[in-house]
């Protein structure tokens, strides 16, 4: 069963079949893709959501059957809180397609379009690591407003996508750098 949400923009990448088409052969060009696959810590996270998702479910079947039908309740109701900040997380990230880039997080979601950037570049600052708030030196993709701002970062290379995956992280801002010059 393909998954949409973990494929990577293969049309991106100079050495693959597609390499200067828009799209891949069977998918929409309109339709929102990463342009990179997702990391490890960022599966591995959704993963143990997942498992912690089954132990929940299986304690409220255990106390449906014990007769306390509306404790189980709230634990299948903790089960799928569960089960939608694994998805959320799975699917944090930056998404492009032809309009622009769509900034998703755990809780929220950002879209900038393309007539709205002014620039997209990498730059050498301090990172938060994996999200939280330890701060290392490292590489963020910055977004560069047209109406100015402060520029919005779009990953970085301590996220979950790319630690410990240097080259992933070149790969991708290369792609979203080459993106946004096309359409801008």
């Amino acid at each position: 069963m393909p998954l949409p949400f973990l494929t990577a923009d293969r049309a991106l990448d100079e050495d693959g079949p597609a390499a200067g088409d828009a799209s891949l052969p069977y998918e929409d060009p309109s339709r929102r893709r990463r342009p990179y696959r997702p990391g490890p810590w960022r599966i591995g996270g959704g993963a143990l959501l997942l498992l912690l998702a089954s132990y929940v479910l299986f304690s409220a079947m255990i106390i449906a059957l014990a007769g306390s039908v509306p404790a189980a309740g709230i634990c299948v109701g903790g089960a799928a809180l569960v089960i939608l900040c694994a998805v959320r997380l799975v699917r944090a990230g930056v998404w492009i397609d032809e309009k622009g880039l769509r900034l998703t997080g755990l809780f929220s979601a950002t879209t900038v379009r393309w007539s709205q950037v002014a620039a997209i570049h990498t730059a050498q600052q301090p990172v938060r690591w994996l999200g939280l708030p330890r701060s290392v030196q490292g590489q963020a993709v910055l977004i560069e407003l047209a109406e100015g701002g402060a520029p919005r970062v779009a990953f970085t290379d301590h996220g979950a996508d790319f630690l410990g995956r240097p080259e992933a992280f070149v790969m991708a801002a290369d792609a979203i750098e080459d993106r946004a010059a096309r359409y801008r």
